[in-house]
């Protein structure tokens, strides 16, 4: 008996789902993560750590929505540089896997799912969400251009900061802009060490980075901003009166940045980008110790 292959998705449809998702970044979450992390410190401090469950979820799925977009448009800008950077060179449009047509019309469809989750917020927040939606088609472009593109990121990376207490409360507080501060300090340290990686590669083809602009006083200037990230982090811990668990976190967040300027010493390429790669555990930790403040503190809640 014959069978039919009508009901079954093709060879050529399945190849091209997988790279839809690698253009969408899905196999490297790192970037999830890192714009995860700082939503839900927001979220917690924004309401004592008893966010809204609908907002939660809204904004956890933005997060994912936002980061496919950002990547999907980034190698939509690049598709002329990719190809001449060793560590991009394969990516989906560099490599002719998927068309720039295409690509665009992935991330349209991305905006308007993240536009449909933007009417499930409040006016303040749905305001804040326009600005966000400039500074993601903004950031893949603004590397030509500017010497400070990771400021640029972190800006992007940090808006759902403002977001979040805009949607729990109604408006930004000296806190929501603290934390958002923080957040765009450590998108400069995080991503300085991911242009180290192509430092050499960015040079050639004329693409700024803070890598570039920073030279030999890189790791130096990483480690100077650092120093004001544990600050801030601090002071975060006074303004929303945070106790010993957040301290203790704050600590160990310090102990992971002196391991990422270890691993980045000697500046090659592996190193770099490994303490890129766990950057990532610093919101995590930051956010542990949140939570476990708000646990065992409920008179916080009161």
């Amino acid at each position: 008996m014959q069978r039919t292959t009508g009901h079954h998705f093709s060879p050529g449809l399945g190849n091209q789902l997988r790279n839809y998702a690698t253009l969408m970044r899905l196999d490297k979450p790192v970037g999830i993560w890192l714009l995860l992390w700082p939503t839900l410190w927001a979220l917690w401090l924004s309401t004592d750590g008893a966010p809204d469950q609908g907002l939660f979820i809204i904004f956890v799925v933005g997060v994912f929505i936002m980061r496919a977009a950002g990547c999907v448009l980034n190698d939509f800008a690049d598709r002329n540089i990719d190809p001449y950077v060793e560590r991009t060179r394969d990516r989906p449009i560099a490599s002719g896997a998927v068309a720039p047509l295409e690509a665009l019309t992935l991330f349209a469809a991305l905006a308007l799912i993240a536009i449909g989750l933007a009417t499930m917020l409040n006016r303040p927040a749905q305001l804040l969400a326009v600005g966000g939606g400039v500074l993601t088609v903004l950031y893949p472009f603004i590397k030509r251009f500017v010497s400070v593109p990771q400021f640029v990121l972190g800006l992007a990376f940090g808006w759902a900061v403002p977001m979040a207490f805009a949607a729990q409360t109604g408006q930004t507080s000296e806190l929501a802009w603290l934390v958002f501060g923080t957040t765009v300090i450590w998108a400069v340290i995080y991503d300085t060490f991911y242009a180290m990686v192509d430092r050499a590669d960015d040079e050639k083809i004329g693409v700024k980075s803070t890598a570039i602009l920073f030279g030999d006083a890189d790791l130096f200037i990483i480690g100077g901003l650092q120093l004001l990230m544990v600050v801030a982090l601090v002071f975060i811990g006074q303004r929303a009166g945070l106790g010993g668990w957040y301290y203790l976190s704050v600590a160990c967040a310090g102990g992971l940045m002196a391991w990422h300027q270890w691993l980045a010493r000697n500046r090659t390429p592996a190193g770099c980008f490994a303490a890129f790669l766990q950057n990532h555990l610093i919101g995590m930790v930051v956010f542990i110790g949140i939570v476990l403040h708000y646990t065992f503190n409920p008179a916080a809640l009161s």
